[in-house]
């Protein structure tokens, strides 16, 4: 979702000399995709936001992208990849309109840059946050780096769903691999399903 012309412009404003800027408009534009679903395939359309993934000079690009999301926030803000976290202890009325401020500073920032947050969260059972028109509901457990943790911060539903997602790699091996030899499927077995469930041991 990221504009390629807002972030061409927010390299200028970061002080990036003109030749650099135009460097990175090439290499921004001129891609084209389209989609495949079995056998039918869609026209050719320019992609005109996002950066190319998967090269470290488009997680570069996105950081800078991301970098003034928290200007003037008060409460403790953290950044990781394309995750946003606000926080903040609330022990006055005070502290839950500080981060309800933050939370609109946000929206607004996402509004000026043609981005959404998807929010998810513990919240606060005695204060209604909300970002935009929508309430920020509480939910029983959330996200951290891929690890799904619970109020108590107990990680067994994350060695559930570990174990669940495991299950499915042995009928993945069967499938795919055309040798039974003993050793081959062990191996297969311990590179793939063990480093998974022992880390939930």
């Amino acid at each position: 979702m990221v504009s390629q012309n807002i972030h061409l412009s927010k390299l200028e404003k970061h002080g990036f000399d003109g030749w650099t800027v135009r460097w990175m408009r090439n290499w921004l534009h001129g891609h084209i995709q389209r989609e495949i679903v079995n056998i039918s395939m869609s026209s050719r359309t320019s992609v005109t936001s996002g950066v190319p993934q998967r090269s470290i000079l488009g997680q570069v690009l996105f950081n800078i992208f991301i970098n003034d999301t928290g200007s003037g926030i008060e409460s403790t803000l953290r950044k990781f990849a394309d995750g946003t976290k606000v926080s903040g202890v609330v022990d006055k009325p005070e502290g839950q309109d500080a981060i309800q401020r933050d939370l609109d500073k946000l929206e607004k920032w996402a509004c000026v840059n043609f981005m959404r947050f998807l929010h998810l969260g513990l919240g606060n059972p005695w204060y209604q946050y909300r970002l935009g028109a929508e309430g920020i509901g509480s939910s029983p457990a959330e996200k951290d780096l891929g690890v799904e943790v619970d109020r108590k911060l107990d990680i067994s539903q994350q060695c559930v769903l570990a174990v669940q997602k495991d299950n499915c790699i042995p009928g993945c091996i069967k499938k795919s691999v055309s040798s039974w030899v003993g050793e081959v499927m062990l191996s297969l077995y311990s590179a793939l399903v063990r480093p998974h469930l022992e880390s939930c041991v």
